[in-house]
C-alpha cells in the first residue's frame, strides 16, 4: 500500500537479500515489508489510514462483517495496523484464524499482535502453496494481489479458491482502475511507476481473470472512492 507520503521518501540503502524470500520482495519491497526500521514505522493504524486516503476503516469493515464467531478464516498476508487482531477477535475462541506471510519481520510483527490468542496461528509460508489444515469458511486477500508479479497473482488466486469450503467465501480487497474524474488516480500513476510495478495489472484486468476456473464461481465486485479500490466476493457455484 502506498501514497504520496511514501513516494517522497528516500528509499533505504540496498541490503543483502534474506534467505527464502522471493526476489521481488527484496528488489521491490525492501523499504515496505523487509527492512525492520521501515516496517516498525509503517505498522500502525494511522499510517494505513493515510496510505488508503482515509478509506481503511470501511474497507476493513467490508472484510470483518463477513466473519462470524466459530468460522475458520485464512488471511493470505499480514496487514499493518490492528486488522489481524480484529479478525482473531471476530472468529472467537471457537473459531480458527490462520495468517500466512513470506517475510520474517512480518511474521514477527503478527505474532507480537496475536500473542496469547489461541485461535490465531501465524505461519511463515507462501500463499500460493499454503495447504492449511482444512478448508476455510472465509479466505481473504487484503491488498496483496497488487504487490505480486502476475504469475504469482494467478497462483495465489487459484490457491485461495481451492481452499474455500463448500458454502464459504473468498474475499479480495485491492486496488482498481480509478474513474477518470478521480484525481487520486493520477497520483497513483506516479506511485505505481516508481514503487508499485505490479499494481497496473489490477487496473487493466478483473481479479477473476487470474483464476484458472473462474466460471466455477460467482464474482460480485463493489468499488469504492471513485473506483480506486475494489472488494470482490467469490462463492463456488452450486452443482
Amino acid at each position: 500500500m502506498t501514497n504520496e507520503a511514501i513516494a517522497t521518501q528516500r528509499a533505504p540503502a540496498a541490503r543483502a537479500p534474506e534467505a527464502g524470500l522471493p526476489d521481488y520482495m527484496t528488489e521491490v519491497y525492501d523499504w515496505a515489508y523487509v527492512n525492520p526500521r521501515w516496517v516498525r514505522f509503517l505498522d500502525r493504524n494511522a499510517v494505513v489510514s493515510t496510505l488508503l486516503f482515509g478509506n481503511a476503516g470501511r474497507l476493513m469493515r467490508a472484510y470483518l462483517k463477513r466473519i462470524k464467531p466459530g468460522m475458520r478464516v485464512w488471511q493470505v498476508a499480514h496487514v499493518y495496523g490492528d486488522l489481524v487482531k480484529q479478525v482473531a477477535q471476530r472468529v472467537g475462541a471457537e473459531g480458527h484464524f490462520d495468517l500466512t506471510d513470506v517475510t520474517p519481520i512480518q511474521i514477527s510483527q503478527a505474532r507480537g499482535k496475536l500473542a496469547g490468542v489461541p485461535q490465531a496461528h501465524v505461519t511463515e509460508h507462501n500463499a500460493s502453496t499454503w495447504a492449511g489444515n482444512a478448508d476455510y469458511d472465509l479466505v481473504c486477500s487484503f491488498f496483496l494481489l497488487h504487490e505480486v508479479p502476475d504469475a504469482l497473482k494467478h497462483a495465489v488466486v487459484d490457491r485461495m479458491l481451492s481452499r474455500v469450503a463448500p458454502g464459504g467465501t473468498v474475499f479480495f480487497v485491492d486496488y482498481h482502475r480509478p474513474a477518470l474524474w478521480q484525481p487520486v488516480g493520477w497520483l497513483l500513476r506516479l506511485v505505481n511507476h516508481y514503487l508499485e510495478p505490479f499494481a497496473y495489472a489490477m487496473w487493466g484486468r478483473e481479479i477473476r481473470d487470474f483464476a484458472s476456473n473462474a466460471d466455477a464461481f460467482t464474482w460480485h465486485k463493489t468499488t469504492y472512492f471513485g473506483g480506486v479500490y475494489q472488494a470482490v466476493e467469490v462463492r463456488r457455484r452450486e452443482a
